[in-house]
C-alpha cells in the first residue's frame, strides 16, 4: 500500500463530466512538499510556421485511483516516466528524442508555450516519436504566486498552443517553478481539462549544469519501479547524460515509457 497525500482535500477530482476518487490506493502515487522549480535554457532561435495540418493528440484522461498530483507510479512496475521540460535549443530536443527511440524508450514532454510559439514543429517530432505532450504553462514563470486570473491565462495560453498545433491540449500538465501545484493551481488546471498535476519523484538536477556523469549518477541513485523523473531539454549535459542512463536504467531492469503507459 503507497500513502497518497494531495493538495486538494475535497476528495474526489473532476475530470470532464466524470469524477474520480483521489484517495488511498493499492498502487498509487503520492505527492511531496514545494521546492524551486528552475527555469529551461532560453532559446532565442526565430519562429518559423507550421508546415504540417493538425495532429490527432491523445486527449488528457483521468486515472482511475490516481491523486490529483502524481509524484510516481506504482512501485512494483518495472518502468519509469522520463519527464522533460521542453524549452531551449530545438537540436539538443530533437537529439534527446532520437537516443531515447534508439533505445526503444518513450518520454513526456511538458512544453512551454512560448517554445511551441517559436517551434511548433516540435509537437509533431515529439508526437510522431510515440511520445506523451503536455503543458508547462504559457511563458514559465511562478505560477503558485500569480493571481487567480493571470495564473488561469498561463494555463490556458499553453493549452490554446497546444490545442492550435496538434488538435488537443495535450495529455498533462506540469506548474513552472514548482514541483506540486498550490490547490489554487490544481483547481485552474481540472477546470482546463487535466485531471492531474504531473509532478515527480526524482530531480535530476540538471539545470545546474553538474556535468553528464553527475546527471546520471543522481537518477540512478534515486530512480527505482514507478519514478518519474525531471529533466530538460535545453542543456548539453543532459544530452550527453541520457545514452548511459538508459543503458544502465535497462540494465536494472527499469524500462523509460510515456507517463500514460506508466499509470495504466
Amino acid at each position: 500500500m503507497v500513502r497518497v497525500t494531495t493538495t486538494d482535500r475535497r476528495g474526489v477530482l473532476r475530470a470532464g463530466a466524470g469524477l474520480v476518487a483521489g484517495g488511498a490506493l493499492a498502487a498509487g502515487c503520492s505527492s511531496t512538499g514545494p521546492r524551486p522549480d528552475a527555469p529551461s535554457a532560453g532559446d532565442s532561435a526565430p519562429a518559423r510556421p507550421a508546415s504540417h495540418p493538425p495532429l490527432a493528440a491523445p486527449a488528457p484522461r483521468a486515472f482511475p485511483q490516481q491523486p490529483e498530483q502524481i509524484t510516481h507510479g506504482p512501485r512494483g512496475a518495472s518502468r519509469v516516466a522520463l519527464t522533460f521540460h521542453g524549452q531551449g535549443d530545438p537540436a539538443l530536443a530533437r537529439t534527446l528524442l532520437t537516443e531515447a527511440e534508439r533505445h526503444g524508450a518513450r518520454v513526456t514532454v511538458l512544453a512551454v508555450g512560448t517554445w511551441l510559439d517559436a517551434h511548433p514543429e516540435m509537437a509533431r517530432r515529439i508526437l510522431d516519436g510515440g511520445h506523451d505532450l503536455g503543458n508547462h504553462t504559457q511563458r514559465h514563470v511562478s505560477i503558485n504566486t500569480m493571481s487567480e486570473a493571470d495564473a488561469r491565462a498561463e494555463i490556458a495560453g499553453c493549452a490554446d498552443r497546444l490545442r492550435r498545433i496538434t488538435g488537443s491540449i495535450g495529455t498533462w500538465f506540469r506548474p513552472s517553478r514548482a514541483p506540486t501545484a498550490s490547490p489554487l493551481v490544481a483547481r485552474l488546471a481540472r477546470t482546463a481539462g487535466y485531471p492531474h498535476v504531473l509532478s515527480y519523484d526524482v530531480d535530476s538536477l540538471d539545470y545546474t549544469r553538474p556535468g553528464a556523469a553527475a546527471i546520471t549518477r543522481k537518477v540512478l541513485a534515486e530512480a527505482r519501479g514507478g519514478s518519474v523523473v525531471s529533466l530538460h531539454f535545453g542543456y548539453p549535459d543532459t544530452a550527453a547524460a541520457l545514452p548511459g542512463l538508459l543503458t544502465e536504467l535497462d540494465r536494472r531492469g527499469l524500462h523509460a515509457v510515456t507517463t500514460t503507459e506508466l499509470l495504466s
